[in-house]
């Protein structure tokens, strides 16, 4: 077997209704014939959409196929244990330049016993924000089915929604169950769960090209909801620069940000989990084993669990978001 290395992967662009333009001229990925781009699927294990290294001895190889070559080696023993030969988590980048539907995403037990999937916990990553822009998350008062089903039933859904303002830097933790969407004018790093389940419960009376409304999941959302009302939606944390700060943690993920000015040196030896970077500002040269990575603002990067030290040098400095599995 050839030995594992820091793994890029050939992006997979989805054409969507409400997507825009930024992934290319933000992000500087070419769409091709694409007429809009809503989102690009950086790392993925869905079986519909599995990534492919893009680069090295292992250029070609399919993310499930070096998972059930390596197993462990690549994402670490506890977690090939836990998840076998799915990758456990997917990195997207989405551009809504119109608002995303109004939905929401089954739990782990729900999501198996009616799609035999996972569920979709995840966390948004707020890059690049047009001055207003907002997103919905959760309920802005107290909540129960019945006061939902009313509100849905008679067109008043938006007005018991939480909307809140988004800028750069913000997150956003979604846990499954809560009801959501990303608003215009917002470019966003999401990181989830490998499940592509979504319940789409209004979408604002859209139609697409050939005059059809998107389907509507109404009653199947109903169990997923969950119809507690929380006083915080948006994560707080302190940026800092030069230190990894802990942003996200739950069962799924643990993500940190760390924006630097100048180079690092990583040592992830005591994780028993593979690493990923996704580079959201600046960028940097990964080196490891003698050998020089180019990582740019736009680019995500797989770290198998092998690799337990990297260095990161750079000249202007760059912003990532670096998940593993706790």
């Amino acid at each position: 077997m050839s030995a594992l290395y820091p793994l890029k992967f050939k992006t997979i662009f989805k054409d969507k209704i409400w997507g825009g333009h930024k992934i290319e001229s933000y992000l500087h990925k070419n769409i091709g014939d694409l007429p809009n781009c809503g989102e690009t699927w950086e790392i993925s294990g869905v079986k519909s959409d599995v990534s492919v290294v893009n680069g090295g001895e292992l250029e070609g190889q399919s993310l499930a196929a070096l998972l059930e070559q390596y197993k462990g080696e690549l994402v670490g023993e506890k977690v090939y244990q836990h998840f076998g030969d799915t990758f456990p988590l997917l990195v997207k980048f989405i551009d809504a330049n119109d608002d995303l539907s109004v939905q929401v995403h089954p739990d782990d037990e729900l999501a198996k016993k009616r799609h035999n999937s996972f569920g979709k916990t995840e966390m948004w990553y707020i890059i690049e924000a047009d001055p207003g822009s907002t997103l919905i998350t959760g309920f802005n008062q107290e909540m129960d089915e019945q006061k939902y089903v009313d509100a849905l039933n008679s067109g008043h859904i938006m007005d018991i929604l939480n909307r809140e303002e988004a800028k750069a830097g913000d997150v956003f933790f979604l846990p499954a169950g809560r009801v959501h969407t990303i608003g215009k004018g917002l470019l966003i790093a999401e990181i989830q769960q490998t499940s592509d389940i979504t319940y789409r419960i209004y979408d604002f009376d859209r139609v697409d090209d050939k005059g059809q409304k998107r389907e509507l999941h109404t009653e199947e959302a109903l169990a997923a909801i969950d119809y507690k009302h929380y006083d915080q939606y948006k994560t707080q944390y302190q940026p800092q620069k030069d230190e990894t700060v802990h942003v996200v943690k739950c069962p799924y993920f643990t993500t940190n940000v760390l924006d630097a000015t100048h180079g690092v040196e990583k040592d992830y030896s005591n994780l028993d989990s593979f690493v990923i970077h996704v580079c959201v500002e600046g960028g940097y040269t990964l080196k490891h084993n003698n050998k020089s990575y180019t990582v740019k603002m736009g680019d995500c990067i797989l770290l198998p669990k092998t690799i337990e030290k990297v260095e990161l040098e750079t000249t202007a400095g760059f912003k990532i978001l670096e998940s593993y599995i706790e």
